[in-house]
């Protein structure tokens, strides 16, 4: 890299020059009176030098006679500069200063720092003062006032003998009724410029007002026209949207039923031997009839039980009198048939008013019951042995 700085002449060295070096610039056949000396323009590095030339080396680069600094570059320069200017200016003002100096004073600086500072064990402390002159501020200098260099001469002016009313009053009169007069036309041609104004107002009004309403039915039209536009612009979207659902449906459809052409017979004889159809008749019979039957079966199980039951009270009552009599019948000596039917056609009648009469079904089956029992009950016992074994059946 060549570097060329801009530096004074040096007498003594190995190399001296008259005049700093610089480029030929290209010129003309002829010197042109009005073209000045280009300034020299120092360069700190070949690589920014506008003057190599780079790329290819066979072309042919011819530069200007009269060659101008780019606009740009300087520019760009005068830019870096401003920002340099503008940051040295800010640090300057970031840094704390002291206050300004009362009028009249000027601070003074004073050397406070050690340029060598010596290492110690013990801490050294120092003071330093600074003290100004107790003189005190020297007083303003006087105006400069002439000598007189006249006569000092008096009168004696007594009061009203310099004053005339009516000389005196006249210009203050011109003045009073010029400042009305002027006043008064001030106040007529402020009334006819406010009338003006008012004038114009409400022309202005009136015409702002015409073009509001003239606005707000254009926006209100336009309003209608955009909600109209909508509207139907909604509409057709909803008429799409139905077509395209509704030919969706139709292909889901057409889709489907040739899908389940061949699917629902397999799929209803499959459920069909799996047992999920079954008969009407027969579902009717298990869920209807059925359950009716076993009710009724068992109503019937149930009074048959109760009869059965009533039946076995009646006949055990039957036997308990029967064994009364017959021991009456001994003790007495009576004939034994005439007490047994006796006490038994007495039972029977007691039984039949005591309290079946609730009871009809079971009264009839009782009667039917105790009808075809009298026969068994009516022989008698041969003896007391037979009578014994009759009882322990009974009440086994």
């Amino acid at each position: 890299m060549t570097t060329i700085l801009p530096a004074p002449q040096q007498k003594s060295g190995t190399y001296t020059f008259a005049s700093q070096p610089r480029a030929v610039p290209q010129r003309k056949k002829y010197r042109d009176p009005l073209a000045q000396n280009p300034e020299a323009v120092p360069i700190g590095n070949i690589m920014y030098d506008r003057r190599i030339v780079r790329g290819n080396t066979y072309a042919q680069h011819t530069l200007p006679a009269t060659a101008q600094p780019d606009p740009i570059e300087i520019q760009r320069q005068q830019e870096i500069r401003r920002r340099k200017i503008a940051a040295k200016r800010a640090k300057d003002q970031l840094r704390p200063r002291s206050p300004e100096p009362v009028e009249g004073r000027k601070h003074i600086d004073v050397q406070t720092e050690l340029y060598l500072e010596e290492l110690s064990d013990r801490v050294e402390e120092a003071d330093v003062e600074a003290q100004t002159d107790a003189f005190l501020d020297r007083p303003p200098t006087p105006l400069f006032v002439p000598a007189k260099t006249g006569m000092d001469i008096a009168t004696q002016i007594y009061e009203g003998d310099l004053f005339d009313f009516d000389i005196e009053v006249k210009p203050i009169l011109e003045v009073i009724v010029g400042k009305t007069v002027e006043q008064a036309l001030l106040e007529v041609m402020e009334e006819e410029e406010l009338a003006n104004l008012r004038a114009q107002q409400r022309a202005f009004e009136e015409l702002r007002n015409a073009e509001l309403v003239e606005t707000q039915r254009l926006e209100e039209q336009e309003r209608r026209h955009r909600e109209e536009k909508e509207r139907r612009m909604k509409q057709q979207r909803e008429v799409l949207k139905k077509e395209k659902e509704t030919a969706e449906k139709i292909a889901a459809r057409a889709f489907a039923q040739s899908y389940l052409a061949d699917l629902i017979p397999s799929v209803f004889g499959t459920l069909n031997d799996n047992g999920y159809f079954y008969d009407p008749v027969e579902r009717d019979v298990e869920l209807g009839f059925m359950p009716w039957i076993m009710d009724e079966v068992a109503k019937c199980i149930d009074k048959s039980v109760l009869g059965r039951t009533v039946l076995d009270g009646i006949i055990r009552d039957v036997v308990k009198e029967r064994m009364a009599a017959y021991f009456k019948l001994e003790e007495s000596g009576q004939s034994h048939t005439d007490l047994i039917a006796e006490a038994a056609q007495q039972i029977i009648e007691e039984q039949l008013q005591s309290g079946v009469d609730g009871q009809e079904p079971a009264g009839d089956e009782e009667a039917g019951v105790e009808g075809e029992s009298r026969p068994e009950t009516a022989p008698e016992p041969a003896n007391e042995d037979e009578a014994e074994e009759a009882e322990g059946d009974d009440a086994e």
